[in-house]
C-alpha cells in the first residue's frame, strides 16, 4: 500500500504543484468572476458525467480482483469487458445530457446564456473518458500504479504548458476551456490504451471474446453493486461534488470564484491522502477474499495514523500562512476565500483521517450502506442549502460540507468496525 501510494503521491504532488501554478495563471488572467464561470463550466460536465457513471473502477477492482485471486481468468476478463461496454454507453448518454442541458447551465450557473456553447464544447471530454474508470480499476488491481502516476503527471505538464502559452498571449476564457479539454482528453486516452494493452498481456489477444454470460450466476450481485455505487455517486453530487454549482446558482459567479479557490487550497490538505483509497482498496479486497480480518484491521489503523498526522500538520500550516499565500499568489482580490478555507479544514481533517470509510465497506460487499448514509445526508444537505446558502453564501456552503463529512464518515466507520468484529468472531 505504501509503495503504490508513493507512486500516486509523487505524481499527485507534482500534479498539485503544477495545478497550483495553473490556477495562479488562470486566476490572474480571468479575475474572480470569470474564474467562477470557468469553475461552473468544468464542474457542470463533471457532475453530469458522475450522474451517468457507475464507478466501474470500483466494480473492476472488486470482481476482477476476486476472480483473478481464484484463478478464474476468463470471468475476470468478462467483468472488464462488461465494465468497458457499460461505461462507453454511459459516456455517450452523459454527453447527450450535457448537450441538452447546456443552455440551462449557462443561464443559471454562469448567468450568461452566451456561454452555452462553451458548456457543450467542454462536455466533449466525457466521450474521451469512454473507459477511464474501467481502465483505472484494471491498472490498480494489477499494481500498475506507475502508469497511472506517469499519466497524471503527463496530463498536468501538457495542461500547464498550454496555459502558459495562453497567459503569455493574454487569451481569455474560451482559450482556457480549450486547454483544460486538451489536458483531460490526453490523460483519458493514455489510460485507456494502457489498460487495453495490459488486458492483452494478462489474458491474451482474445480476452475481449470472453462470454459475458459466464457472469450470469452473479448478475444480480454485479448489478446491485454497480447501481449502489452509481446511487452513491449521484447523491454525492448534492453532498459534495456539486458545491460550486449550488453557490453559483444561489449567490452568483463571484461567490463561486471565491469558493472555487477555497476548495482548491483545501485540496492541498488531501494531497498525500488522496492516493491512499486507490492504493488501499485493492489490498482490502484481497484481504476480504482471503478472510484475513486481522490484516485488514492493521491496514486501516496504520493508514489512519499516517493520514491524521499529515492532515493536522497541513491544516496548521494553512491556518497560519493561508491568507498570506492567497494575497501573494492570487492577489488580495481573492482574500475573502480564506474564511471558507478554515471552515473546510474541520471536515477534511476527519475525512482524511478515516479516508477508508467507504472503500472498506465496498471491499466487504456492502456498497449499499454508504449509499443509504449518503441518501440521508443528501436530504439534510438540501434543506441546509436552501436555508443557509442564500443568507451566508459560500461560507454557509463550506460549513455544510464540513458537517456532511462529520456525519457520513462517523456512520461509515462505525459500520465498518461492527462488521469486522462480527466476521472475525465467526471464524473463531
Amino acid at each position: 500500500v505504501v509503495k503504490n501510494s508513493g507512486y500516486l503521491f509523487s505524481a499527485t504532488g507534482v500534479s498539485a504543484v503544477l495545478s497550483m501554478v495553473q490556477s495562479i495563471f488562470v486566476a490572474r488572467l480571468l479575475g474572480v468572476t470569470d474564474f467562477g464561470i470557468l469553475g461552473t463550466i468544468t464542474l457542470f460536465t463533471s457532475v453530469i458525467n458522475k450522474f451517468a457513471s457507475f464507478r466501474m473502477s470500483e466494480l473492476v477492482i472488486k470482481y476482477v480482483g476476486e476472480y483473478s485471486e481464484n484463478g478464474d481468468e476468463t470471468r475476470a476478463a468478462a467483468v472488464f469487458k462488461s465494465a468497458g461496454i457499460i461505461e462507453t454507453l454511459s459516456s455517450v448518454f452523459a454527453f447527450g445530457l450535457i448537450w441538452l442541458l447546456a443552455p440551462l447551465g449557462a443561464q443559471y450557473f454562469a448567468r450568461d446564456i452566451s456561454t452555452s456553447n462553451w458548456f457543450i464544447l467542454y462536455g466533449l471530454i466525457v466521450l474521451a473518458n469512454f473507459m477511464i474508470e474501467s481502465s483505472t480499476g484494471l491498472l490498480q488491481i494489477f499494481d500498475k500504479f506507475k502508469i497511472i502516476a506517469a499519466t497524471t503527471v503527463g496530463q498536468s505538464v501538457v495542461t500547464l504548458t498550454l496555459i502558459g502559452i495562453v497567459y503569455v498571449n493574454q487569451g481569455g476564457l474560451y482559450e482556457i476551456v480549450l486547454v483544460y479539454m486538451a489536458g483531460k482528453m490526453a490523460g483519458a486516452v493514455a489510460l485507456a490504451v494502457s489498460a487495453l494493452v495490459l488486458a492483452t498481456r494478462q489474458w491474451g489477444f482474445d480476452w475481449w471474446r470472453a462470454p459475458v454470460g459466464l457472469l450470469r450466476d452473479r448478475s444480480n450481485e454485479l448489478v446491485r453493486f454497480a447501481v449502489s455505487t452509481n446511487i452513491s455517486a449521484t447523491i454525492n453530487l448534492v453532498n459534495k461534488d456539486g458545491e460550486l454549482l449550488w453557490v453559483s446558482a444561489l449567490t452568483g459567479p463571484t461567490g463561486a470564484g471565491y469558493y472555487k479557490l477555497a476548495l482548491s487550497l483545501a485540496n492541498l490538505i488531501q494531497l498525500p491522502v488522496s492516493p491512499l483509497p486507490q492504493a488501499t482498496y485493492p489490498e482490502l479486497s484481497r484481504e476480504v477474499a482471503a478472510k484475513n480480518w486481522g490484516n485488514m484491521r492493521y491496514v486501516l489503523r496504520q493508514g489512519s495514523v499516517l493520514a491524521f498526522t499529515y492532515s493536522a500538520l497541513a491544516g496548521l500550516f494553512l491556518l497560519v500562512f493561508g491568507s498570506q499565500l492567497i494575497a501573494f499568489f492570487y492577489t488580495p482580490e481573492f482574500l475573502p476565500s480564506f474564511p471558507a478555507l478554515l471552515i473546510l479544514m474541520v471536515g477534511l481533517l476527519v475525512a482524511n483521517t478515516f479516508y477508508w470509510n467507504r472503500i472498506a465497506l465496498l471491499s466487504m460487499g456492502l456498497a449499499d450502506y454508504p449509499a443509504k448514509v449518503n441518501s440521508i445526508a443528501a436530504v439534510l444537505k438540501i434543506i441546509g442549502i436552501i436555508a443557509i446558502v442564500p443568507i451566508y453564501g459560500y461560507l454557509g456552503s463550506a460549513a455544510l460540507l464540513s458537517a456532511f463529512y462529520l456525519f457520513s464518515v462517523t456512520l461509515n466507520v462505525r459500520k465498518t468496525l461492527i462488521e469486522l468484529k462480527t466476521r472475525a468472531s465467526k471464524i473463531v
